[in-house]
């Protein structure tokens, strides 16, 4: 945390004096974004994409300087970085924003959409726009959501075809009570812990396996971590948000605001775009590596076995409207 409090103190010292400074006499003003994924993940190309079209139609008095890998602090930081103002930008999965909106939590249910289309279309229309409208309530402006992709289970034992083939494996899954309890539905061994403490558990094979998006596996080359084993279970759409600090709307003028708003709207088509793309390659490169991936599974059987996780949820009545929109 020292860390952390040490890199937003500078990042908020620069922004003083880059707030200060000016080209051709116009003030020029500087935007910290953060993620906590890699230089070439979607999160950071589609922000990349966002900074080059804000800097061309502001003529250079927008600049936003991007900064992966939890530079500025985990997902969870972030969120309250940009609630404070430490951080003016920030794209994060869903989960982590469960712990300032509670709603966000219905979002991480497993097998709760049927497919992409469907959870892009629930989320950019109303059940999106009220979750947007909440993230107001803690000073923070929804721009767009973007996405992780799909999360898919791998492991060092066997191949996953059914609920029974999960029961009696050890998984490091997400530090998530909604995916800890589905996971102990499901006959598995949950092991939450750190995706740094994660990688040494799954090389040392303290845990069978884990889930994630295609991207991550790939990335991390999970097949040199005894991961021989990939099933396409799209457990749980990974939703990510576009958000921006109202502290960092405030300080622009009026018509900078506007351009930053309208083209961070556009942004999570773009990035989600880039997931597909990238996940074709990646899918195909974890085969070439000798991964064997079950591609088709009978979800309805899964679902049925985490049925109780559903009747946990907090907000009973945003979950039906979301199971009712498919």
């Amino acid at each position: 945390m020292k860390k952390f409090v040490c890199i937003v103190g500078l990042v908020l010292s620069f922004a003083l004096l880059s707030a200060c400074t000016s080209s051709n006499e116009r003030e020029q003003y500087v935007l910290y974004a953060g993620h906590s994924l890699a230089a070439d993940h979607p999160f950071e190309l589609s922000m990349q994409e966002l900074k080059q079209r804000v800097e061309e139609r502001t003529d250079g008095r927008v600049i936003i300087e991007t900064f992966p890998l939890s530079q500025l602090g985990a997902e969870r930081e972030l969120i309250e970085g940009a609630m404070l103002g430490s951080v003016d930008m920030v794209v994060s999965t869903s989960g982590p924003i469960m712990n300032f909106v509670s709603d966000f939590a219905v979002l991480d249910l497993p097998f709760l959409f049927n497919d992409r289309e469907t959870a892009v279309n629930i989320l950019e229309g109303e059940i999106g726009d009220e979750m947007f409208e909440q993230l107001r309530d803690i000073g923070i402006i929804g721009l767009s959501w973007g996405e992780n992709g799909f999360r898919h289970v791998t492991n060092s034992i066997k191949p996953i075809e059914t609920p029974d083939d999960l029961k009696g494996l050890s998984m490091r899954v997400q530090e998530n009570k909604v995916f800890i309890s589905a996971f102990k539905e499901l006959g598995v061994t949950p092991s939450p812990m750190a995706w740094t403490e994660a990688l040494t558990a799954l090389q040392s094979g303290v845990v069978d396996g884990q889930e994630n998006p295609i991207l991550v596996i790939d990335s991390y080359k999970l097949y040199d971590a005894n991961q021989k084993h990939m099933t396409l279970t799209g457990h749980a759409y990974s939703s990510a948000v576009f958000m921006m600090s109202e502290h960092a709307y405030n300080r622009l003028p009026e018509d900078l605001r506007q351009i930053v708003l309208e083209e961070g709207q556009k942004i999570g088509a773009y990035e989600r775009q880039l997931v597909i793309d990238m996940e074709q390659k990646a899918l195909a490169r974890l085969e070439e590596q000798g991964m064997e991936v079950v591609d088709t599974i009978e979800v309805n059987a899964f679902r049925e076995k985490i049925m109780s996780v559903y009747d946990s949820a907090k907000n009973q009545k945003l979950l039906q409207r979301i199971l009712n929109e498919q």
